[in-house]
């Protein structure tokens, strides 16, 4: 390994843990918004909880999401794939910091995707992005790629919503006639729904960056470089642990207060169509972005209760951030690779 190449690499590591920061800021305060908002939880005790048990999930949730992020990219293992990671990894911290600025609940995952297919593109075009068509309309019918990707953070967050009316509309049946003091019981039963939460934020999307750490170590022909190391797991929920702690409370109003009123059995609900979901993709290895799951459950349970009270309106413009993140990711690491052509 020359000199050159070792500094890209830690450069890659540098900004792939930074992003791992923001995916903390961002993703983590969607797993506690409504923990707070319902007063279960005050926002120190939520944050703690959720760094915990999101590192346990860092830690030891597997490799298949990992799997899946690192098969998108079919370029050569060499020295040059690492400048086109160290572009799309600054192209998702850009744009995770600019929406987290503004407070917008936007997704870690579509940010990552978009910056790394960005960087790809102007390197060395489409035709070593696995996109996926192929597999899918071929005689396997098999979801891979991007295509995987696309089709996952797409159904997840619908999941979540059907999940979650599902859940509220069978909570409406059972406790029609409840006591308003069943309500203490709801709070503390959602210490440990709160902890299945964040275990599987933890293990979805620590794994992201996990399989683009995987291939930037292959790449610098790193031993061990095709298979995660476990330092590479720990590390990464070491620094979204961090990222928790230090919280995105902006996104967190928005979420636990912008979309709907939230009681605690529809915070309740949520979490539990949330946690389900996310462990649910995490198995099959579809990377999933926990802001969008949980938004979706939280439009869920406000449906099932009252329809007209949901605030559609940060649903749009939520939806809007959503669909813009990909190709504005895109473009900033396109410019990202440009700007290290000259650098190197």
């Amino acid at each position: 390994m020359t000199m050159s190449t070792e500094l890209i690499l830690i450069g890659v590591i540098v900004v792939a843990l930074i992003f791992t920061l923001t995916n903390g800021l961002h993703d983590a305060s969607s797993v506690v918004a409504t923990f707070i908002s319902c007063g279960a939880a005050n926002p120190i005790q939520a944050t703690c909880l959720a760094a915990i048990f999101g590192f346990i999930g860092a830690v030891i949730g597997g490799s298949a999401v990992a799997n899946t992020v690192s098969a998108i990219v079919t370029m050569t293992t060499d020295a040059a794939l690492l400048n086109v990671l160290l572009a799309g990894m600054i192209g998702a911290v850009i744009w995770n910091v600019v929406t987290w600025k503004l407070g917008l609940p936007s997704s870690s995952t579509h940010a990552l995707v978009g910056g790394v297919v960005g960087a790809v593109l102007v390197s060395r075009g489409a035709n070593y992005i696995l996109w996926g068509w192929s597999d899918l309309w071929g005689a396997n019918h098999l979801l891979v790629g991007i295509t995987k990707i696309v089709a996952a953070l797409i159904l997840s967050p619908l999941m979540g919503f059907v999940v979650a009316f599902l859940l509220q509309t069978v909570s409406n049946i059972l406790l029609r006639n409840a006591n308003f003091t069943i309500n203490r019981w709801i709070k503390n039963i959602q210490w440990l729904i709160a902890a299945l939460l964040a275990y599987s934020h933890g293990t979805n999307d620590t794994q992201k960056i996990v399989g683009i750490l995987s291939l930037a170590l292959a790449a610098a022909n790193y031993p061990f470089g095709q298979i995660a190391p476990v330092w590479i797991s720990a590390l990464g929920g070491g620094v979204m642990f961090v990222g928790t702690m230090l919280g995105g409370w902006s996104i967190m109003k928005t979420i636990g207060r912008g979309i709907y009123a939230i009681r605690p059995i529809h915070s309740l609900n949520s979490q539990l169509a949330s946690g389900g979901s996310i462990i649910l993709a995490t198995i099959l290895g579809a990377p999933v972005s926990t802001t969008h799951v949980v938004v979706g459950s939280i439009a869920g349970v406000g449906s099932a209760e009252e329809f007209r009270m949901v605030n559609w309106n940060i649903g749009k413009e939520i939806i809007i951030a959503w669909c813009i993140t990909i190709p504005a990711a895109a473009i900033v690491a396109a410019m990202v690779y440009y700007i290290l052509g000259y650098i190197w």
